[in-house]
């Protein structure tokens, strides 16, 4: 590596590299020419960027013609500055026209700002002078930083660029006088052309050979270094990073938390976690969406939906962990579940464990939110339960829709992922994988395209669910530390059940997923055959910004109008909100759990505030 070959002493340098007397005898050179083109403000900003549309709308055009050439190749791999010449033009007519250089200076990578920041500069220092006899110096660098290795063109073909009155050197620039600012770049096309420019005073073909794979070498070997570190960090490093303990109940105060484990008549175990603070009349059920699971509601950080209800007088919260639940390791394996077994087995068999546990007489209402929420609409509007007060929707219910992107995700990822990549699952914890475990080359390569903050669960959340940077929530929703732990918060999924939604998405409605299997004969093909026939009060919400079910509840809201009219449903449009942030946003108990509970209190017996 580059770094490590700087470390060596000029001792042994001398000795291993220059011969006995450290001095090359015949040292071989490299040179290349490079042309690059842009626009520069007078006499210039703080911006480059404005600096350059300024310059370009008032036509000031700048660009230089250079020969780089390192005199030793040998030795540029050993100097910390990795200094080469620069000699050639620089051409503005704003400026005084042609300058030739009397003198350049091209410093390879040089290591910039703090340590920590991984950031080098390719500087270029150069004393000019026209026919005239008027001097300037140019001072560019170009930013070479760990911002996603698809920057690498921009970042070694940008040079940020400050010419100054007469001969500066680099420490003096504080102190001199700015005559232009601006942005040079290298077209595609003068690249092609300074591949070919390479040369070498070598005698032999292995001299100028040896040369250009030294600078070659020095160079690709520096860009490792950049945008290599994020693939070097050793994972138990990153197995460490946890700010809050998984599965942590530590969110809800006050409260006498118990577990309540049942199996469905598939032979799945599911469980239930009451938050009670005192009995009460009414009982609120919480459901999660896929991969998420009962930790999303009693997020320690923040007010959590629990603890809300709480103050707000409902105080027998439950939490319905159902078999997409990131609790559950058998989501780590293949499986053909689909919506319909939750449908049919899951949330009947939930109910009937609450029922038992409250016992007669209780008003019971649902929160239920993503898959969460279309699972349990299914089995409402498929008759297998009953007796359900009030209905709270999150995002989607009956009538998904989503972005274009996301329908061709739909399409093709789960062959893909099952029968090209051969994934058991798709988890947005991949990227902390250890070595080249199964997903972990795959979440690299997703993060690749998305610049729009450093947590690679975040990234993968955007491949798995919506179209978006991100797509499940708005960023500005969330704190730092919960954006920090997406990872523990949403976990892994088989494929199976996005071939569900595909094919509702494909018919605009739920729909069952194999009308042909005989198990599934008590659901209907089609969830919203007897929607005329369902009385329960529906709040319908989402946010405005919400990329993966788009307005599946807007368009839910108004089907069910027509369907059924004079239906007690509401909509409420969250501004500002995506759709996994209304429930576990920084804000949420200001902007959206109030409108939650003001629909609970119009369908319960005036509960107030506990």
């Amino acid at each position: 590596m580059a770094t490590a070959t700087k470390k060596k002493s000029k001792k042994n340098v001398g000795k291993s590299k220059l011969g006995k007397t450290g001095v090359n005898s015949h040292p071989v050179s490299l040179e290349f020419t490079e042309e690059m083109k842009g626009f520069v403000s007078m006499p210039g900003s703080f911006n480059y960027q404005e600096d350059y549309a300024a310059g370009k709308k008032a036509g000031n055009y700048l660009m230089f013609h250079l020969t780089i050439r390192v005199p030793d190749t040998q030795f540029f791999v050993y100097d910390p500055d990795e200094t080469g010449e620069a000699i050639g033009w620089v051409e503005c007519q704003p400026i005084g026209g042609r300058f030739e250089v009397e003198k350049g200076v091209f410093n390879c990578f040089v290591d910039s700002g703090k340590p920590s920041a991984n950031e080098k500069h390719m500087k270029y220092r150069l004393f000019l002078k026209n026919k005239a006899g008027k001097k300037i110096t140019l001072s560019g660098f170009k930013k070479v930083v760990d911002d996603g290795i698809l920057n690498i063109w921009r970042d070694t073909s940008t040079l940020y660029t400050t010419v100054y009155e007469g001969y500066v050197e680099e420490k003096a620039e504080p102190k001199a006088k700015v005559l232009a600012k601006g942005i040079l770049h290298i077209l595609e096309k003068d690249f092609i052309k300074q591949m070919t420019t390479f040369k070498s005073n070598g005698r032999t073909f292995s001299e100028r050979k040896d040369a250009l794979f030294r600078f070659g070498e020095l160079f690709m070997g520096n860009l490792w270094e950049i945008y290599g570190a994020q693939f070097r960090k050793a994972e138990p490093e990153l197995w460490r990073e946890r700010d809050i303990p998984v599965f942590t109940l530590d969110g809800v105060k006050n409260s006498k938390i118990t577990f309540h484990p049942f199996t469905t008549d598939d032979k799945i175990s599911l469980n239930l976690v009451r938050f009670q603070k005192k009995e009460s009349k009414d009982v609120v059920v919480l459901m999660h969406g896929l991969t998420t699971s009962t930790d999303m509601f009693v997020m320690p950080e923040h007010k959590n939906l629990v603890t809300y209800l709480h103050e707000s007088g409902f105080t027998d919260v439950w939490s319905f962990d159902w078999r997409g639940s990131l609790r559950f390791n058998y989501n780590l394996f293949p499986h053909r579940y689909t919506l319909d077994d939750i449908a049919l087995y899951d949330v009947p068999a939930a109910l009937k464990v609450i029922r038992d546990a409250v016992g007669p007489g209780k008003r019971i209402h649902f929160v239920v939110h993503c898959v969460g929420s279309i699972s349990f609409f299914m089995s409402l509007f498929g008759g297998k339960i009953d007796g359900v007060t009030s209905v709270v929707s999150n995002s989607v219910s009956l009538t998904p829709n989503v972005p274009t992107w996301s329908k061709i995700k739909l399409a093709f990822s789960p062959f893909l992922m099952e029968s090209v990549f051969r994934f058991p699952n798709v988890n947005p914890r991949w990227h902390y994988l250890p070595g080249f475990a199964s997903g972990k080359v795959l979440a690299k390569f997703v993060s690749l395209f998305h610049h729009e903050c450093d947590e690679p669960a975040c990234h993968m959340l955007s491949l798995m669910w919506g179209t978006g940077w991100p797509a499940c929530y708005e960023h500005a929703n969330l704190p730092d530390i919960t954006h920090r732990r997406v990872g523990d918060l949403f976990g892994a999924t088989s494929m199976n059940y996005y071939r569900h939604i595909r094919k509702a998405v494909g018919r605009k409605a739920m729909i069952k997923y194999t009308p042909t299997d005989t198990r599934y004969n008590s659901l209907p093909n089609n969830y919203l055959d007897k929607a005329s026939d369902i009385k329960t009060p529906v709040l319908f919400m989402t946010g405005d910004q919400n990329k993966v079910f788009k307005d599946s509840n807007i368009i839910a809201y108004e089907t069910l109008n027509r369907l059924n009219p004079g239906n007690k449903n509401e909509l409420f449009i969250a501004e500002g909100y995506g759709h996994q942030d209304t429930l576990m946003g920084k804000k949420s108990d200001k902007d959206v759990f109030p409108r939650i509970v003001e629909f609970l209190r119009k369908n319960s017996n005036g509960v107030k505030k506990g």
